[in-house]
């Protein structure tokens, strides 16, 4: 008589799986280290190459003709827009959008003069609280368009390659201590670095099996009178799935999965475009003033957006009890 599996046996059995499923990606098509490109790339080799297999690279020379690697200075930002009001994420520990306890933690969103994040970054005035300029809703169109003249509202090769503009365009200022937690997108990215430097640490869609999920209560950060921050809920929004853990620094005897995630680090410096893929798991750092512009391309929501859901659902199946 053959006995039915279990529960428990089929769990394990998806387990192995998915396990196998990842190992077969690194062998096939995963590189070990992010390439790099020399020269921007003809629109569809970038495509077959890239884009179609979900690789991500560093491009050089990509936007070495942009006026901002050599004007963003703070002196011509103050100039140029100075006066600006833009918002600006306040945290008391750098970490915005991130699990904190039993939370998914917000920044406080802070409306400031430019003048005054840049007084903070250089030191001239003290303030208690990690600040960044990280506003994900196409800020450099929508509050600073005068700085538009200095970059490009989207990227040619990559607007002719998958036949649309960037849903958005985004700039990008902090001090070193803010960080961005892990997190994923369904965009496909191109990252440019105009001044320091980014560190990433990516994982591809293939180790989503070994990256842990949680659902948190959503709340914010609040600075009170005394400098103090507090969190407050926000009684009214559903949970939010986030991932917990930190990469840096995993708790494996917590997250035991993770032992399994091949994680590729890569440093993006001034001059260099990062093509991060959609999908992929990503965590940055940076350094202190560092600024950014990023162009969010939408993916297409085609089979391989299919295979990640099942991907997706079957991880929850493996870590059931």
């Amino acid at each position: 008589i053959i006995e039915p599996p279990t529960q428990m046996d089929t769990k394990q059995s998806v387990k192995n799986t998915l396990s196998d499923f990842s190992l077969e990606a690194h062998d096939l098509y995963l590189n070990e280290s992010v390439p790099y490109l020399d020269t921007p790339p003809d629109p569809l080799q970038f495509y077959r190459d890239w884009i179609g297999p979900n690789k991500p690279c560093i491009i050089r020379n990509a936007f070495s003709h942009w006026p901002a690697l050599s004007r963003w200075t703070p002196d011509y930002l103050r100039e140029k827009v100075g006066s600006k009001v833009i918002s600006v994420a306040v945290t008391p520990n750098g970490y915005a959008d991130a699990v904190a306890g039993d939370r998914f933690v917000m920044p406080e969103e802070r409306r400031m003069t430019f003048s005054s994040m840049l007084d903070i970054i250089e030191g001239k005035v003290q303030a208690s609280g990690v600040f960044y300029v990280q506003k994900q809703s196409s800020n450099l169109l929508e509050e600073l368009p005068e700085l538009t003249e200095d970059v490009e509202r989207h990227i040619p090769w990559m607007s002719t390659a998958l036949g649309k503009l960037p849903d958005a365009v985004n700039f990008w200022l902090g001090e070193s201590n803010a960080v961005t937690s892990m997190h994923k997108d369904h965009y496909e990215n191109l990252y440019c670095v105009v001044s320091g430097q980014k560190d990433f640490l990516l994982l591809p869609p293939t180790d989503r099996p070994f990256i842990p999920y949680g659902l948190y209560q959503p709340a914010v950060y609040h600075q009170r009178d005394d400098g103090e921050f507090e969190v407050v809920d926000e009684n009214d929004s559903e949970k939010v799935p986030w991932i917990p853990l930190d990469p840096l620094d995993p708790d494996l005897e917590r997250f035991p999965q993770y032992r399994q995630a091949r994680p590729i680090c890569c440093s993006v410096k001034a001059g260099e475009m990062l093509f991060l893929p959609s999908l992929w798991f990503h965590h940055v750092r940076q350094s202190h003033g560092c600024i950014a512009v990023n162009f969010w391309y939408d993916m297409e929501y085609d089979i391989k957006y299919n295979y990640f859901q099942l991907l997706e659902a079957l991880s929850g199946v493996s870590t059931l009890v």
